[in-house]
């Protein structure tokens, strides 16, 4: 059986993207003999609609489960009627997620868990355990597999909603419908993504200064 995963580069050694329709790839793998075929996603820089662009084209790919960190109402309901199971909050790095999956550790989820337009700059409240708004940007370059900007999403696609003075709203306004234990769940996961991230932009540092010397 096929999985795929949004991933921010071509490598198993790739983080998870916590984004699914706006991911730069999609690593499509057999959990079994762990041979994949990583994609760049076509629909990462459509203006509209790259949620359900992109559960169209992983269904067509023949995937028959989802794994990432959040999935929205559209590429949600496209990927139910297409038969494609939906596991969010995943985290780490694409072979761990996959090892995790085999270990029975996931369980599909029942509805998505951020709204419309997640990722899309401008496009309204951000999730808070995202929150690192334009600060992050493009000025870690392409140098941690398209970079801290685009890639890891924490530049303009995570940035302050318009009219926000402090950039990131409250979580709960990114996350309807979630029962207190879900929502917890969601926090966690968010909080140890965030960590992660937090961890390889220490590394990057290190090493840009080694480098210097």
């Amino acid at each position: 059986m096929k999985i795929v995963l949004s991933a921010l580069s071509s490598e198993l050694s790739s983080p998870v993207d916590p984004r699914f329709g706006r991911c730069p790839y999609f690593i499509f793998i057999d959990p079994e003999t762990m041979e994949f075929e990583a994609v760049e996603n076509p629909h990462l820089a459509s203006s509209s609609g790259a949620g359900i662009q992109s559960a169209q084209f992983v269904a067509e790919k023949g995937a028959k489960t989802v794994l990432t960190g959040s999935c929205g109402p559209n590429a949600f309901q496209t990927l139910q009627a297409a038969g494609v199971e939906v596991i969010i909050g995943v985290t780490g790095t694409v072979q761990e997620a996959v090892a995790q999956y085999k270990s029975g550790r996931f369980q599909a989820t029942a509805q998505p868990n951020v709204p419309s337009h997640f990722g899309l700059a401008g496009s309204g409240p951000v999730v808070s355990g995202f929150g690192m708004g334009r600060g992050m940007g493009r000025g870690m370059g392409r140098g941690m597999g398209r970079g801290m900007g685009r890639g890891m999403g924490l530049g303009a696609g995570y940035g302050p909603a318009p009219g926000s003075p402090g950039g990131a709203a409250p979580y709960t306004s990114a996350m309807p419908h979630l029962s207190p234990e879900e929502e917890i769940k969601q926090l966690k996961n968010q909080a140890e993504f965030l960590k992660r991230q937090m961890e390889d932009i220490a590394k990057k540092i290190k090493e840009l200064e080694k480098n210097k010397k």
